[in-house]
């Protein structure tokens, strides 16, 4: 349960913070979207691993990093449901809503190839600093994640709209179409592109790791559900 929860929690202020600042027109928000993501992570990494993204779930999963695919479930569930009462908040707050969505001027298979690309960069990246065996103890794996996030959103997001996390596609949207009647037929660019990316990214990963290293590296803290 408190893995549950921590996910719950850091999913809800990262999609609040992606929320408030694309309403209120922040400038640089992408700084203070990636920046509450790296303060997340390093709120909750010993807890739940910190992963906040669906995608980066997979991975670790895919990478025998959690006890079971019904504690995958759970946090994806988590997830969601953290992104859900996130745009519900935002809502509250603004009596806006708000969803990504691609750039009038790029076409479907542009936005989808680049949520795919940001978000295999993001789980390589979560991957690499935070599981893997001869990075362990280090300092600086919720910087790399957190920066990860802020290059993607500026870089990515004028294009797809810059989720590069199925949680930050679902919520928002099921509340803009609840709530303001929104389209929701884009939906699946937020899901198949970062999923996808995930997916490859513990492929990539998995031929990163050398069997040596494995071999010597400590036992995974699997009941935890976090990545070592």
């Amino acid at each position: 349960m408190p893995n549950y929860l921590t996910e719950f929690i850091g999913t809800f202020f990262l999609v609040l913070t992606i929320g408030l600042t694309v309403i209120g027109g922040t400038p640089l928000a992408p700084l203070a979207i990636g920046s509450s993501l790296m303060i997340m992570v390093y709120m909750g990494w010993h807890v739940s691993g910190g992963h906040y993204n669906p995608a980066v779930t997979l991975g670790v999963y895919l990478r025998g990093k959690m006890a079971s695919s019904s504690e995958m479930v759970g946090y994806m569930v988590s997830q969601v449901l953290g992104a859900v009462v996130a745009a519900l908040a935002v809502h509250a707050i603004t009596g806006k809503t708000f969803a990504p969505a691609p750039s009038p001027d790029a076409t479907t298979s542009a936005a989808l190839v680049v949520e795919f690309l940001y978000t295999f960069a993001l789980v390589l990246v979560v991957l690499n600093s935070a599981a893997s065996a001869r990075t362990q103890g280090n300092s600086f794996y919720g910087l790399a994640i957190g920066f990860t996030i802020v290059v993607a959103a500026f870089a990515g997001g004028p294009v797809s709209g810059g989720a590069f996390n199925p949680a930050v596609g679902i919520g928002p949207i099921l509340v803009q179409k609840l709530l303001g009647g929104g389209p929701a037929g884009q939906l699946w660019l937020y899901l198949v592109g970062p999923l996808l990316g995930g997916a490859v990214a513990a492929a990539v990963f998995g031929m990163q790791e050398r069997p040596e290293v494995q071999l010597h590296a400590e036992p995974s803290r699997i009941p935890e559900g976090r990545p070592s």
